[in-house]
């Protein structure tokens, strides 16, 4: 079975085969550095990702604050761990890396503020 990737670790974007045979990988070619060979395995392997999204701030200068979590998660869990957070709500203000979430899926992942979310009445406070 030969699978093709394309290597995201550099902007060449390398289309790289994987053969495999009963589950193992046989030979890896089209790699141009070995980061790309790596990634290639890793992505066979156990495909991860960083899950970036959003969570309702009440009381902010926004709806909204960006999220995302502090160390990459399995794949297939990306749905998953949306699903939660789409219930999550953040009380204003919150800062950059504030963990908004711990252990997401118990995986030891934490999901922190990628932006800040104001107290709404600091704004109109200071606005006046």
């Amino acid at each position: 079975m030969s699978e093709e990737i394309i290597c995201i670790v550099c902007p060449k974007g390398c289309r790289i085969r994987v053969e495999r045979r009963d589950g193992d990988i046989i030979r890896i070619t089209g790699y141009t550095c070995p980061r790309g060979r790596e990634y290639a395995i890793q992505e066979i392997r156990n495909p991860v990702r960083f899950l970036m999204t959003v969570v309702k701030c009440i009381g902010g200068d926004l709806p909204v604050v960006s999220v995302k979590t502090d160390k990459p998660i399995p794949r297939d869990k990306l749905l998953e761990a949306s699903r939660i957070l789409k219930d999550v709500v953040v009380k204003a203000p919150v800062e950059i890396g504030d963990i908004v979430f711990t252990d997401l899926l118990g995986l030891g992942v934490n999901v922190v503020a990628t932006r800040p979310c104001r107290k709404r009445d600091r704004i109109n406070k200071a606005s006046t």
